[in-house]
């Protein structure tokens, strides 16, 4: 349980104000770190919501497919930038994305990346390489600003990251699928 504790730590220092305040003054820091931050707070509950949950997660999210599925949708829903700047300016919003990273996006990823078939962690890492590729394009040739509350600097800071992120999971994936892993077992 203290992998639990530590992603409530996590979770309520991603809440501090001044925390807060820092993570989303600078829009790459605030899509590529404080939301995967806020995922993997989620992430690190998964074994004590499973401990007080069990039959809820052998029952919903029996072969993997509905978590991912909800992954996805809430990743997809905040790469929208009209999303990002109501995150900074409706208050709800902001409270919803505390909520939706930790516990709609990193427990569904975590409970449900073990139980995925090869095929389907194959077919996820793809959908989410091309996702962010077509993100990356989007923030760094956009001619107009997409987010009014960013500077379009920053729009291209974060397109750049948004290109490396999905290289980096494209060359994992094809490495994971070229080296033969019983040899290193």
């Amino acid at each position: 349980m203290k992998q639990a504790k530590y992603g409530l730590i996590l979770l309520l220092f991603l809440m501090v104000p001044p925390v807060i305040e820092l993570s989303e003054s600078i829009m790459s820091i605030h899509m590529h770190m404080q939301m995967p931050l806020l995922g993997i707070a989620g992430m690190l509950m998964v074994p004590y919501f499973k401990e007080k949950f069990p039959r809820f997660f052998e029952k919903w999210n029996a072969n993997g497919i509905p978590g991912i599925l909800l992954f996805m949708i809430i990743i997809i829903y905040w790469l929208f930038p009209r999303t990002m700047d109501e995150a900074l300016t409706v208050p709800y919003v902001e409270v919803f994305k505390f909520i939706s990273w930790p516990f709609l996006a990193g427990v569904p990823l975590r409970d449900s990346w073990g139980k995925l078939s090869e095929r389907a962690k194959g077919i996820f890492l793809i959908v989410i390489g091309i996702i962010y590729t077509g993100m990356g394009f989007l923030y760094l040739f956009a001619e107009d600003q997409l987010c009014n509350n960013y500077l379009v600097i920053e729009q291209r800071a974060l397109g750049w990251g948004f290109l490396f992120i999905a290289l980096s999971i494209l060359l994992y994936y094809a490495q994971d699928k070229l080296i033969d892993h019983s040899k290193y077992e």
